[in-house]
């Protein structure tokens, strides 16, 4: 009987996660949604570490795919959910039981409504309440119906109607960023590449000013008017990184613009 009751008061929501290589993650994500959702679908695009095994030996449905970018991607793994209403996360952002248990309170009726939640960002164990990654915030609940990804190859978007209400719900997101400083200096380095090539194709240039001022920027940004500095050594790093990354984003954007 309490298995019947608890299959009724989930949610008709659909969990989808596109993942590659999350196998420090992936089990605790999909154990943070339990009780929410009778649907976790992972799409993995060609992971070798063993996040496969942890998706089978889980309560989530694996799904294995081609990689088209960001955008494409999770359109793609979206219209293989079993519901309309889509939770669209990463392998490493799971929810935290206050998000979850309002979550299971919300009326998924009005396709009008998108959810916005409030992300815990973490760089190791520490919780970075400043600078880049401080008062983050997404809308990541939505209906397919009515919303869908854009087409970008890496800082995709939702394209939202002009009619769309944005709800708040109480909560965070927990996002492991990175388990150390250089693991996520290098995930840094690849998004800048990403980032060229997709400016690249849109047909944008960057100037040697660009380059430097950008970056100096970026740094005065993060790390001053967005109190990075109160997130101590970890914060300086953040803001330090999030710079090298603007920096290298110019950079390898001018590189394919002279070989081209």
């Amino acid at each position: 009987m309490s298995l019947i009751i608890l299959f009724c008061s989930m949610q008709k929501l659909s969990v989808v996660i596109v993942c590659k290589n999350g196998a420090k993650v992936i089990g605790e994500t999909i154990k943070s949604f339990s009780g929410l959702t009778d649907d976790i679908l992972i799409y993995d695009n060609g992971s070798t570490d063993g996040t496969k095994d942890i998706v089978r030996q889980s309560n989530a449905r694996l799904v294995e795919g081609s990689w088209e970018g960001f955008g494409k991607t999770k359109n793609k793994a979206n219209a293989l959910a079993r519901y309309d209403w889509i939770f669209s996360l990463d392998s490493d952002e799971a929810i935290d039981e206050e998000l979850k248990e309002n979550l299971l309170q919300e009326e998924l009726a009005d396709e009008t409504k998108v959810f916005e939640f409030k992300f815990k960002n973490f760089l190791g164990d520490k919780w970075l309440r400043y600078g880049e990654w401080g008062d983050d915030k997404h809308i990541r609940l939505f209906n397919r119906m009515k919303i869908k990804w854009n087409d970008a190859d890496v800082h995709e978007s939702l394209l939202l109607p002009t009619d769309v209400e944005v709800i708040s719900v109480p909560g965070y997101v927990l996002h492991k960023t990175a388990p150390d400083i250089a693991t996520y200096e290098i995930k840094m380095e690849s998004y800048a590449a990403l980032n060229a090539e997709k400016y690249f194709k849109q047909q944008k240039g960057a100037g040697s000013f660009k380059m430097f001022f950008s970056a100096a920027l970026s740094f005065i940004k993060n790390y001053f008017f967005k109190l990075g500095f109160l997130d101590g050594a970890t914060g300086y790093h953040c803001a330090r990184i999030n710079a090298r990354y603007t920096f290298l984003k110019y950079k390898k954007l001018n590189e394919l613009w002279s070989k081209s």
